[in-house]
C-alpha cells in the first residue's frame, strides 16, 4: 500500500492508440497508463507507482475496416491485437486511484475512453498540449515530438502508447522558460470541462 502525505497526490498519465479519429466509428487498440505521485504546489513528480499497457482487437466492422490506414501511424500489426481484450478490472483500478488524469491532447483520449469507461468523465482531466503556452515560449507547435526534440529527450516517436507517456513524463519534469516545472503550469491552467459525448473530437494523427 502506498502512503502519501497531505502534500502528495496521485496523477495518471494516459495514452491511446486507435483505428482512427472518430470515437463513434473507431476503437482503442492500445492503452497505456502510468500512475505517479506528485506535489501539486510545485509540480514535482516524486515516484512512479504503477504502469501498464494493454492491447485489444477492435470489434466493430468500421474500426476493422480503418485498421490498415491507422497502422501507417501506430505501426501495430493486426496479429498483435488479434484475440486480445482489455483487463477492465485493472484499468478501472487505475482510474479509481487517480486524483487527476493527464494526456497530450486529452480531449481525444478522453472521448475514446468514455465509450468504454464512462466513469472517466467524473475525473479531473488536464491537457498537456493546451495547458502550456508552448508557442509563446518559442516552440513552433505543440506536437509531442516537436517538444521532445526541443528538450533533448528524444528525436524519435514510436507512436506506441507506453513510450509516448514515458517521454511525456520526462517533458513534464522539465522547467519552462519561466522557471516553473511544466507539470505545475499544466495544473495551474486548470482541468478541462466535463466531456460532452455529442461533441465532435478531432486529433492530428501526427501528435
Amino acid at each position: 500500500m502506498i502512503f502519501l502525505s497531505s502534500e502528495q497526490h496521485l496523477g495518471l498519465l494516459v495514452d491511446v492508440e486507435t483505428t482512427g479519429l472518430g470515437p463513434d466509428r473507431d476503437e482503442i487498440i492500445e492503452l497505456a497508463l502510468k500512475l505517479f505521485a506528485f506535489r501539486r504546489e510545485t509540480g514535482e513528480i516524486l515516484d512512479i507507482i504503477d504502469e501498464d499497457s494493454f492491447l485489444r482487437e477492435p470489434l466493430s466492422k468500421s474500426a476493422q475496416n480503418n485498421y490498415d490506414s491507422a497502422f501507417r501511424i501506430h505501426g501495430i500489426p493486426y496479429n498483435l491485437v488479434r484475440g486480445k481484450s482489455f483487463y477492465d478490472v485493472k484499468i478501472k483500478t487505475y482510474f479509481s486511484r487517480a486524483e487527476a488524469v493527464f494526456a497530450h491532447n486529452a480531449s481525444f483520449d478522453r472521448s475514446f475512453l468514455y465509450r468504454m469507461y464512462p466513469e472517466v468523465n467524473d475525473l479531473k482531466w488536464y491537457c498537456t498540449m493546451r495547458n502550456v503556452q508552448w508557442k509563446n515560449y518559442g516552440f513552433p507547435n505543440s506536437k509531442l515530438l516537436t517538444l521532445l526534440k526541443s528538450h533533448d529527450i528524444t528525436d524519435y516517436q514510436s507512436h506506441r502508447a507506453l513510450d509516448d507517456i514515458t517521454y511525456l513524463m520526462e517533458l513534464l519534469k522539465k522547467p519552462s522558460p519561466n522557471g516553473n516545472l511544466y507539470l505545475r503550469e499544466v495544473l495551474e491552467y486548470g482541468p478541462m470541462r466535463r466531456y460532452q459525448p455529442a461533441a465532435t473530437t478531432t486529433k492530428s494523427m501526427y501528435l
